[in-house]
């Protein structure tokens, strides 16, 4: 027996940014889904006391993990920028390629405008919130 082919398979089509949009997408949900660990850390070390707590502010506080929170936020906003997209998409909107094109740039600058303050405010030491 012949294997089957996979359908659609990538070799079909032309790879195109929407594209990447749409794979970047499934990605950072996962990534979203994978930082709720995060979060749950954070309320066992609130509810641990403050010794638990002061000790997990202190690895949060680390560089390395400065960075990870940085992209888990811009993660963040392109995953619900594009989630609104796809909401239009939803309602029969949107779909032509012009259009599709012009949303993904709005997505795109849309975090790229919202991440850039929002590191500023939460990231940069002078700048942001202490």
């Amino acid at each position: 027996m012949a294997p089957r082919p996979l359908s659609p398979h990538l070799s079909v089509y032309r790879f195109a940014y929407t594209m990447a949009l749409s794979i970047l997408h499934r990605i950072t949900g996962v990534a979203l889904a994978s930082g709720l660990l995060v979060l749950v850390a954070w309320l066992l070390a609130l509810g641990g006391g403050p010794q638990a707590y002061a000790a997990f502010t202190g690895f949060m506080g680390h560089g390395l993990i400065q960075v990870i929170l940085g992209a888990w936020l811009l993660a963040f906003l392109y995953h619900l920028a594009n989630g609104i997209r796809h909401l239009f998409w939803d309602t029969g909107r949107g779909f032509a390629k012009t259009a599709a094109r012009r949303s993904a740039r709005m997505v795109i600058a849309f975090v790229v405008v919202a991440g850039a303050l929002l590191v500023y405010v939460f990231f940069w030491p002078a700048g942001g919130v202490q």
